[in-house]
């Protein structure tokens, strides 16, 4: 793993929200707004950015946390900027804050973590399962 970021550091995502990003279930669509469990993928793909970087060829990252507050809608083709900040490094896991905005409107926060293993060690706890 390669020790290149500190707290502090950020990363940006944005999200043009569209139709599969929707809240919508089995049953049909609920809203035509962002959906939480689209902010929660769009949240832990931000944090992930720092991992991409960081994590050697034989190493992954896996998502260990995440936790979404969600605020305010965004409507469909609205643009939604996410940003991870580094909250903290402890050993081989990456612990973020994340905000969501359009514009300079707040409409999610919350905390993501991921850790680095070793390929071979997440081939082992895969198989143990």
């Amino acid at each position: 793993m390669k020790n290149i970021f500190k707290a502090g550091d950020t990363k940006t995502f944005i999200r043009k929200v569209g139709e599969a990003d929707v809240a919508r279930f089995d049953d049909g669509m609920v809203h035509p707004v962002y959906a939480t469990f689209s902010l929660a993928r769009d949240a832990e793909w931000c944090g992930r950015l720092f991992v991409l970087d960081m994590k050697e060829p034989h190493e992954e990252g896996i998502g260990t946390l995440i936790t979404v507050e969600h605020i305010a809608p965004a409507r469909l083709g609205e643009e939604v900027a996410l940003t991870a900040t580094i909250k903290s490094i402890n050993k081989n896991e990456i612990i973020c804050v994340f905000d969501a905005r359009v514009g300079s409107r707040l409409i999610a926060k919350g905390e993501q973590r991921q850790k680095i293993l070793s390929k071979e060690k997440l081939e082992h706890i895969f198989a143990a399962l």
